[in-house]
């Protein structure tokens, strides 16, 4: 067991564990068993991380990642706009615990920047009994606190590396606060609040982007979130596109 854990809020039910082969695939195994929502996985390490669309994600010790468990009374559709809540709430947590005059900025659909290079990275996965029921949702969140890789085709970080000096159980704990008040945002006032206060912070808005989905890449401007967080790509011939799903590529960044 990890010997140092956070405090958080009785919503959470921690479980902290030294080594795992991935903090979403105990989420899943965990739901299965009828584990209830606020179930947080916390690992030092992970052995088999992975990211968006099938991707690796490197956990080494030091660094964060973790995965929690809801299970909210709404639609898969609707369950997706929760990764602009943990965005929204990571980005505030990550401010707290940078150097004064630094701000993490949101990256589209899932990541979190400092200063244009990836800091953390944000996994959906859903369990869904039908088109129209949820059984569950997972966030799963890896955070670069003391170290980053450097063989990525974009930029990284890490928040030692950006004057930081906070742990891995200090960002758990400023994350896990400032979600509930945005969670509870969300479940009050819907997903409008959170898209303006995610866009707010998001970097490209209004700029020419390239969004490269499976078989084609595609160009515009980046206009806006829709109402359920689709990207919406304002093209040179005047029509505009939702795009619900692919990597968005900013200029200088990647």
């Amino acid at each position: 067991m990890i010997l140092t854990e956070p405090r958080l809020a009785p919503f959470y039910r921690l479980a902290a564990l030294d080594k795992i082969d991935s903090t979403n695939s105990e989420a899943q195994r965990r739901a299965a068993a009828g584990a209830p929502a606020g179930t947080l996985i916390w690992a030092r390490q992970q052995t088999a991380g992975r990211g968006r669309r099938g991707r690796a994600w490197q956990s080494p010790p030091g660094n964060l990642c973790f995965s929690l468990l809801l299970r909210p009374a709404v639609t898969p559709a609707v369950a997706a706009t929760l990764g602009f809540v943990a965005g929204l709430a990571l980005a505030t947590a990550i401010d707290q615990l940078l150097p004064a005059g630094r701000r993490s900025e949101l990256k589209w659909p899932n990541d979190l920047l400092v200063e244009g290079r990836k800091l953390a990275g944000i996994l959906l996965e859903a369990g869904a009994s039908g088109p129209s029921r949820l059984d569950h949702l997972i966030l799963g969140i890896g955070v670069n606190v003391v170290a980053y890789p450097t063989d990525l085709p974009y930029p990284a970080t890490s928040l030692a590396a950006c004057g930081g000096t906070a742990d891995a159980a200090a960002v758990l704990e400023a994350f896990a606060e400032r979600f509930l008040d945005d969670l509870r945002t969300w479940q009050a006032a819907g997903f409008a609040p959170i898209r303006a206060a995610w866009l707010a912070r998001a970097r490209g808005v209004g700029e020419p982007v390239v969004v490269r989905l499976d078989h084609v890449s595609l160009e515009g401007r980046f206009a806006g979130l829709d109402e359920q967080g689709a990207l919406l790509l304002d093209a040179d011939d005047g029509t505009q596109r939702a795009v619900t799903a692919g990597d968005l590529f900013l200029p200088g960044i990647g």
